[in-house]
């Protein structure tokens, strides 16, 4: 039996799964799966954009936000 598969979307999976990976262990979540669930389960809401979902990350990990004065 051969193989239908194939190779070249294969190395795609694997390269979007090592990034989303990646950037999971150094604490960026990924905005696919973010977009994918609020469209799922908010559709009424609006999606923030991937500078706003990054920055928004980011507040929450390191306590940013208006007012905040943060020396780095």
């Amino acid at each position: 039996m051969i193989c239908q598969c194939n190779p070249l979307s294969e190395i795609g999976k694997f390269g979007r799964l090592f990034t989303q990976t990646a950037k999971l262990m150094v604490g960026i979540p990924d905005y696919d799966n973010y977009v994918a669930h609020r469209r799922q389960t908010h559709p009424d809401q609006p999606i923030l954009t991937e500078i706003e979902f990054f920055r928004n990350r980011q507040d929450h990990r390191y306590g940013g936000g208006p007012g905040v004065i943060r020396c780095c």
